[in-house]
């Protein structure tokens, strides 16, 4: 029987620097310290000397947030102490910040830890620090020895995807992705025992990961955490340990409402948002063909944009298997690449006349597989991909099959419309599955699935006596297989698909359609074509030379592991060296194809990132010239833009989560002047009821609308109908100037306007900021006053003269208030009560989160895994 332990509390308090100096002599920590430091040193390496220099990526999407953030942003400037407001107005004529800049005073307690996690490392050399770090983390609570954990972690950092979108500038995505493995290490030691520590800790990464704001990822990698769940459910039926499995599932349980109630001001206001949304709300309007479309969340369509190909999947283990990037960052800005960039290609244009060169240069690009681009494949690496086929035979237990199950449902999902029957039934019948597009991200879940079995091969394959011998037969036909793949690549590049991509054939109808408009012959057009024989055997020529050289690479790869294998399995090397050597191949595999996608010509100088990322031109100039305090522009060229959003209010903008009832304004009636055809007087009434004052042409030239209705207004009449479309319909015919529509829902908010004005009544603006608005009325008989201001169902509240007013949806998407006759101060302020509710709850949270994890440190220190020293 075990002889109980009787140190008193006293004596273990007394005896923690000589536990702290115990743990420090273990391995397995002060390798987690020097791998920390290989770490760092590979961050800095990949990103030298840009880092350090200061120079900056200027990556597309956080240009996009600067823009169509600046609104909100430049008010805090310029009233500091103020609230932080909820609205702007600086994009689809005005929503919720909820998804565009989302900040709460609870953030303030615990933002800190992103800072420190990146070890003070210069941008982006950080970021990539602290995807390593999580992985290290989690491998080494797997019980992982940590020079294979350091392996892993390089594997899980370098994965192409995840430097991509560093270049993309998908930066809350890649820190929420960064502190998924440090959650799950959480988790895998509770169920390993430490109960209390692994909560504590998988609460705090958690908390970190939903604070970053990308739910998908999050969502994606609770299908992991699920099934790594169910693996220590399997283990704990198999050795009957019911309790250790309880007692861990509860204090997880804990750490799962503690990490939701820290993040409840972000989580609360986005799900009560989405509702408003095309992320959760359908359209009210009866569309053809709608239905068939229809889910819980996005259409079916929207949701399988950005879905990978069949033959794509094998970018896993060839990156170039579809020639890359359609576009690269270089200099600050995203560049289309060219085929005739690839190397050899000016010698294989040499039978090309000057117009199909010149065609070849300006529309085709590197990538072909899907139409809508993309800016690099995904990639683990070619010693990862065959030591994850290893794993798949030489590991044993119930979380190979979950590692297993869980790669192949992301590559499946990942197809999307490619395998649209699999994709169906995740959207009908996994909950909120639908509400995410692109679903090729999915593969995320691969990248983190694969090295990790990887690891777990290597470790067992390279600790196990006489290895040679009982794992011959696998190391043959796994090695064998990944071989196969990548001659049958180099050798006949066309099995995986032709070289001429739909896109490439769209590019050329739409060419051809141009030219024959614009009076060319059909035997003119026919030379700028894909289909033009020339030109297609030139594309496949350099297309296919692509996937042969790349199949030929990870051919080599594939080799030189298994040459290091053999090494060690025959005792020429000690296992220690081998898994050295593998790492090193594994970082070489790797940090190469990283630099296709994102290198030192992708950096601005600091000089060029100083200069202006959105400058004025003369447009902008002669609209920032109207000191008016409050007014739209309609900019036609860059509708579906943000840049425009930094300097002005717009009527459009660029966001994935804009407004359903502003989408449907899109579809219907603004939607005309963005597709080049017949633009309706309806049309023209929508942007005067939205006070697009300015107006700014297809050819860029610039008017003044005087039939802008302004901020507020008067009607004459108000129309009553039932249902959107009836809504809809009537925005159709009625002059927005006289007459108002509403649906009947709102007629009681309304019954008391009156319908017809007198040529004295008057409303105006008085003040305006993006979350609060101010006029002033003067009516004699009182009216319904039209705001051109966009309704939305919650957080905006109005007082007339200090007291509350109702706010009514008018012409299918503005607010209306009915007001009495005399002079009167009309207010409205966005000022959800959901905010303040839930940041009480979200402090509290924090706080409680960081005693577990202080009490969780303690009792490691006073009751260590191992033997205490004690006093004699």
């Amino acid at each position: 029987m075990k002889e109980k332990d009787k140190t008193g509390l006293a004596e273990r308090l007394k005896m923690i620097p000589q536990t702290i100096a115990a743990y420090l002599k273990r391995p397995q920590v002060w390798g987690f310290f020097v791998s920390l430091a290989v770490i760092a040193a590979l961050s800095i390496a990949f990103f030298h000397p840009d880092a350090s220099e200061g120079n900056q990526l200027r990556q597309h999407d956080m240009q996009q947030g600067a823009a169509i953030g600046q609104e909100v942003k430049a008010y805090l400037a310029e009233n500091p102490g103020a609230e932080e407001p909820r609205w702007t107005n600086s994009l689809f004529s005005g929503m919720p910040t909820f998804q565009i800049s989302p900040s709460y005073p609870s953030d303030s307690l615990f933002s800190w830890i992103t800072t420190l996690y990146g070890a003070g490392l210069p941008s982006p050399s950080n970021l990539l620090f602290m995807m390593m770090t999580g992985m290290l983390i989690m491998l080494l609570a797997m019980k992982v020895r940590w020079y294979y954990a350091l392996i892993g972690a390089v594997a899980w950092g370098f994965s192409s995807y995840f430097i991509i979108i560093i270049g993309a500038g998908h930066i809350w995505k890649f820190v929420t992705l960064a502190y998924i493995p440090p959650t799950i290490g959480g988790i895998v030691m509770a169920y390993r025992g430490r109960w209390l520590a692994g909560s504590a800790l998988a609460a705090l990464f958690a908390m970190m990961q939903i604070q970053s704001n990308h739910v998908q990822m999050t969502y994606y990698f609770l299908f992991v955490i699920l099934a790594v769940i169910a693996c220590y459910a399997v283990d704990a039926v198999r050795r009957r340990k019911y309790s250790r499995f309880a007692k861990a599932t509860g204090a997880l349980a804990v750490a799962a409402v503690l990490t939701v109630c820290a993040n409840l001001p972000s989580l609360y206001n986005t799900w009560k948002y989405s509702k408003e949304s095309m992320r959760g709300s359908h359209t009210e309007l009866t569309v053809a063909g709608a239905e068939q479309q229809k889910t819980a969340g996005l259409d079916r369509d929207y949701i399988t944009q950005y879905s990978y190909g069949r033959s794509e999947s094998f970018s896993l283990l060839i990156p170039d298997i579809k020639g890359g990037a359609s576009a690269r960052p270089e200099g600050g800005r995203m560049v289309a690449t060219s085929v005739m960039e690839v190397d050899g290609a000016q010698e294989k244009a040499a039978g090309l006349n000057q117009a199909e060169l010149q065609y070849v240069s300006d529309y085709v690009g590197q990538y072909f597989g899907e139409p809508e681009g993309t800016n690099g494949p995904v990639y683990v690496g070619a010693v990862i991909f065959v030591l994850f086929l290893l794993g798949c035979v030489i590991v044993r237990g119930p979380l190979k099959w979950a590692l297993l199950a869980m790669t192949l449902l992301s590559v499946f999902l990942a197809l999307g419309r490619n395998m649209q029957w699999f994709t169906d039934l995740f959207i009908d019948y996994v909950p909120m599955y639908s509400k995410f597009r692109t679903v090729e991200s999915i593969l995320v879940i691969a990248e983190f699935t694969m090295p990790v079995l990887a690891i777990l091969a290597l470790q067992k394959l390279l600790t196990t006596p006489k290895a040679f011998d009982r794992y011959f037969r696998p190391i043959c036909v796994c090695f064998g297989v990944t071989a196969l793949l990548c001659l049958a690549g180099w050798l006949f590049p066309s099995i995986y698909g032709p070289a001429i991509s739909e896109s490439d054939i769209q590019i050329s109808d739409m060419i051809a359609q141009q030219l024959r408009m614009a009076g060319y012959p059909p035997e003119a057009t026919s030379v700028f074509s894909i289909n033009n024989p020339a030109i297609a055997s030139f594309v496949a020529e350099v297309r296919y030379g692509m996937v042969a050289s790349d199949s030929l690479r990870s051919l080599i790869f594939v080799v030189l592991t298994f040459g290091i294998i053999c090494l060690c399995l025959k005792e020429k090397c000690r296992p220690w060296q081998g898994a050295v050597l593998t790492g090193l191949l594994v970082a070489a595999d790797l940090y190469s194809v990283d630099k296709r996608y994102l290198n030192h010509d992708s950096f601005c100088t600091p000089e060029l990132s100083a200069t202006d990322p959105f400058p004025l031109n003369d447009n902008d100039r002669r609209i920032l010239a109207d000191t008016a305090m409050n007014y739209r522009v309609m900019d036609i060229p860059r509708f579906y833009a943000a840049e425009p959003s930094f300097h002005h209010k717009m009527i459009g903008g660029y966001h994935a989560a804009k407004l359903t009832r502003y989408q449907d304004l899109i579809d219907r009636h603004l939607g005309a002047f963005t597709r080049g055809g017949e633009v309706e007087q309806a049309d023209f009434n929508i942007l005067n009821m939205l006070n697009a004052k300015y107006f700014i042409a297809a050819d860029n030239s610039l008017m003044v609308n005087p039939d802008a209705l302004g901020n507020a207004w008067f009607v004459d009449s108000l129309e009553i109908v039932d249902g959107a479309d009836a809504e809809m319909d009537a925005l159709g015919r009625i002059d927005p100037a006289v007459t108002a529509v509403a649906d009947k829902s709102f007629a009681s908010a309304l019954k008391d306007a009156a319908r017809h004005r007198t040529p004295g009544d008057t409303i105006f603006e008085t003040s305006y900021t993006p979350a609060s608005l101010t006029y002033s009325a003067t009516s004699a008989n009182g009216g319904l006053a039209v705001f051109s201001e966009v309704y939305f169902p919650w957080g905006w509240e109005a007082t007339i003269d200090g007291k509350p007013a109702e706010i009514a949806r008018v012409n299918y998407l503005l607010r209306g208030i009915a007001i009495p006759a005399g002079h009167h101060k009309i207010e409205m302020r966005f000022a959800p009560r959901s905010v303040s509710a839930t940041v009480g709850v979200a402090r509290a949270a924090v706080i409680v989160i960081y005693a577990l994890l202080g009490v969780a440190l303690l009792s490691l220190l006073l009751y260590p895994d191992f033997k205490t020293f004690r006093k004699k």
